[in-house]
């Protein structure tokens, strides 16, 4: 898919497990503003800074890799008072990587040795190859045709 866009997310390890249960995302604690730029075919990795927020351990790894479904953002209510936005992803299984061995190898990451600070905004669009990179290092070296079987299928 010629005009695919490469996002990570940045989210707890906890709520990304949620996340892939339920088939979604929900990025910036429900916000929709941060989901407004995915579209149906992207391909979304998310980064845990933390097992849990606000205050689980350090972990700092890509903990799911998926499929934007339809980039249509629906909102839900969880609980009273919190309905937080959230898109359909099409999760593939993969391994836990962790960034370190990455950092020196992705060119989104301007300052290798202040490398945290690229993931401030909880959304960032990447390049192409730094999200093969990370999807290789999941497991996941054959990104491009899962995207593509999962939007055929999704599509049919």
């Amino acid at each position: 898919m010629a005009d695919r866009n490469y996002w990570i997310g940045v989210v707890s390890r906890s709520h990304v497990q949620l996340g892939v249960q339920g088939g979604f995302v929900q990025l910036g604690h429900g916000k929709r503003a941060p989901l407004e730029r995915l579209r149906a075919g992207d391909g979304l990795v998310t980064y845990s800074p933390r097992t849990s927020y606000p205050d689980g351990e350090a972990l700092q790894s890509f903990t799911a890799i998926g499929i934007v479904i339809s980039g249509e953002i629906y909102q839900v209510e969880m609980s009273p008072g919190f309905k937080p936005y959230r898109v359909d992803v099409s999760y593939l299984d993969c391994r836990e990587a962790p960034i370190r061995p990455l950092v020196e190898r992705l060119s989104f990451i301007r300052s290798k040795t202040h490398w945290g600070a690229a993931f401030r905004f909880g959304r960032l669009e990447i390049p192409a190859d730094d999200f093969a990179l990370v999807a290789r290092a999941m497991g996941r070296a054959a990104f491009e045709q899962d995207a593509d079987e999962v939007l055929a299928a999704v599509t049919r």
